[in-house]
């Protein structure tokens, strides 16, 4: 659900990328990061005189069903990887099924925010079935 909401999601018609960490059997993988989504800034900022050479990054931590929140550990875990990897930010994405995703812009784990406030907007219900149907129609 938390990789669907993210590469359907965009600001300023720039999409996101994710990379999803699963181990040999498919499994979760080992590390404190579960996915990462990354995206190109296009933007001109002063570090380059190139449009769209930065990227923006956010580490991500999914908690599904009953799993518990991170501890203080863990949120301090998971800066000092965002810190290592200069990424912009850190998301707790918490969804139970039959329920709305739920983000947490870590530190922070009292006041949900919503997905497009870091993510951007999510297409319409319309906009997505026209997609599947040119798509089914260019084949």
């Amino acid at each position: 659900m938390t990789k669907w909401l993210v590469t359907h999601s965009s600001k300023g018609g720039v999409k996101w990328q994710v990379v999803k960490f699963n181990g040999k059997a498919g499994q979760e993988a080992k590390g404190i990061v579960d996915m990462i989504a990354i995206r190109k800034k296009h933007a001109a900022l002063a570090a380059t005189k190139y449009r769209g050479d930065l990227f923006e990054i956010v580490l991500i931590q999914v908690k599904g069903g009953t799993a518990r929140l991170p501890s203080k550990e863990d949120i301090d875990r998971l800066i000092s990887v965002k810190d290592y990897h200069r990424a912009d930010k850190v998301v707790l994405a918490e969804w139970k099924q039959g329920e709305k995703l739920c983000c947490y812009l870590l530190p922070d784990t009292k006041n949900p925010i919503s997905a497009s406030q870091i993510f951007g907007k999510v297409p319409t219900k319309q906009k997505l079935l026209a997609e599947t149907e040119a798509a089914a129609s260019a084949t």
